[in-house]
């Protein structure tokens, strides 16, 4: 089932259908649960999650736009690009990260003649990423731009500036130029399943790729292209603004217009390393418009830690339980080795072949990659055990705790998984009433080791402990 507006709105047109038809009494024995899964309220279906490839060169620290070819997989060795491709990102046949999220304008950054059209920047690049998407078994991606073709700027440049006009004829042209550039990535095997008009639309002055939008012309421009889009791509997920949603720039503009609202599928938000309690304590949904509301971005600005492992799962897992999202984004799927933003926003690493310094990362040779366990393993386990298509399944919570989370699901076969996390430095220990009588599979997450295999245990009712600092999915045997 491919993200569209359509299934989108399904899954929040069944939750209300099973939250209107009320819930059946719970079994006498769940009163002594600390959690009680409940096989009668389904929630919102999970699509699966995205994540970011860095397909061109990007500054350390994210400072400027280097003429390298340094990006991945064009870095990797032939066996390196097939681990990254099974081990990384697809993970099973069934499952894996099922959005690419493309940067156009920075990760995809070469220009025709007129600087007007976004092309490769080398002659291998688009093949590359066909290569990728094909390989790893993505659907496909989410096309963002970050800037888009000097032609149509200010300033005439990838940095810094804003669109140069809103008249309707220089935004019909601009919206006919941004469907050739998707069309381009189509056309060279890179299916286009998701699209932002501008990432960040509020960011300036920074030294990589960027382009401010003031509310006025973001609404008039999204007014404009959308509708391009979405003919030239009838099931494309069209969201805004990619950094605040319909909070952001020219939301409110586009909830009082009925026919731009329209193009809206979702709203998408950036919330960048925050405390997973965020998404516990505010509303993302109450001006949604009931439309689904999602993360489609989330790193760490300063190095990760321990503690962060754990609370990227609580963000993918609050996100999808109090929010009801459809999907989660993580920033980047690989960051080169001498990059100093590397360690918290990758979940792993490749070394470049004009990085001679063996200092950092020692055992990773050029044109290979290693893990970061540390943000990595706070996502394997939702990649590996939720496939596409999932269901959330509400979760009675007799106390709701921030530092242990829980989420429930079913996979499209019908079984039953539930991941839980203790994100405090005590280990911890409750019963969560599972409604089923067989067994489950446990497999454990830390810092450092994933996918830890556990003793079995038989339900209904389970009593899990949990070591401080670790993740647990607990998978029904069928």
């Amino acid at each position: 089932m491919p993200l569209t507006r359509r299934t989108a709105l399904a899954a929040t047109a069944a939750t209300a259908a099973a939250v209107a038809a009320g819930a059946t009494a719970r079994p006498a024995f769940a009163a002594a649960a600390d959690y009680v899964i409940r096989h009668d309220q389904p929630r919102q279906t999970i699509l699966g999650l995205g994540v970011e490839i860095q397909s061109d060169s990007i500054g350390s620290g994210n400072n400027g736009l280097p003429a390298a070819t340094t990006s991945v997989p064009h870095d990797l060795v032939a066996t390196e690009r097939t681990r990254m491709y099974r081990d990384l990102l697809k993970i099973r046949e069934d499952r894996g990260f099922r959005y690419l999220r493309l940067a156009l304008g920075l990760y995809l950054r070469g220009l025709d003649s007129a600087q007007k059209q976004i092309v490769g920047r080398w002659p291998t690049q688009l093949a590359e990423l066909a290569e990728l998407i094909a390989q790893s078994g993505i659907e496909g991606v989410s096309a963002e731009y970050w800037s888009p073709a000097p032609g149509w700027k200010s300033n005439g440049s990838y940095v810094g500036g804003t669109i140069a006009s809103t008249d309707p004829g220089w935004l019909d042209q601009f919206g006919d130029a941004i469907v050739r550039d998707l069309v381009y990535l189509r056309d060279n095997g890179v299916p286009v399943k998701m699209f932002s008009l501008q990432n960040e639309p509020s960011i300036g002055g920074v030294a990589y790729s960027c382009c401010t939008y003031s509310n006025d012309q973001y609404y008039r421009a999204f007014k404009a292209i959308a509708p391009k889009v979405r003919a030239e791509f009838p099931g494309i997920f069209i969201h805004a603004d990619a950094e605040n949603g319909q909070r952001g720039r020219g939301g409110a503009l586009i909830r009082a217009d009925a026919a731009a609202l329209a193009q809206v599928d979702g709203w998408s938000f950036h919330r960048i390393g925050s405390d997973s309690n965020d998404q516990l304590q505010n509303n993302y949904t109450s001006d949604a418009t009931g439309k689904p509301v999602f993360s489609n971005e989330f790193e760490y600005q300063v190095p990760t830690s321990d503690w962060k492992m754990v609370n990227t799962a609580q963000s993918i897992m609050n996100w999808m339980t109090f929010q009801n999202s459809p999907t989660w984004f993580w920033l980047h799927a690989l960051k080169p080795t001498y990059n100093s933003e590397a360690s918290g926003y990758s979940l792993g690493f490749w070394r470049p072949y004009d990085d001679d310094d063996f200092t950092k990362y020692p055992d990773i040779a050029k044109g290979h990659w290693d893990y970061n366990p540390r943000n990595f393993n706070g996502i394997y386990g939702f990649v590996r055990y939720m496939p596409w298509n999932s269901v959330r399944y509400h979760v009675d919570e007799g106390t709701v705790r921030t530092e242990q989370r829980i989420m429930a699901w079913k996979t499209p076969q019908g079984k039953l998984v539930f991941a839980f996390t203790n994100r405090s430095t005590s280990s911890v220990t409750y019963t969560v009433d599972t409604g089923s009588t067989r067994a489950f599979q446990g497999q454990q997450f830390t810092p450092t080791a994933r996918n830890t295999n556990l003793t079995d245990k038989t339900g209904p009712v389970l009593s899990l402990t949990l070591p401080p600092t670790s993740v647990q999915f607990w998978i029904e045997r069928l």
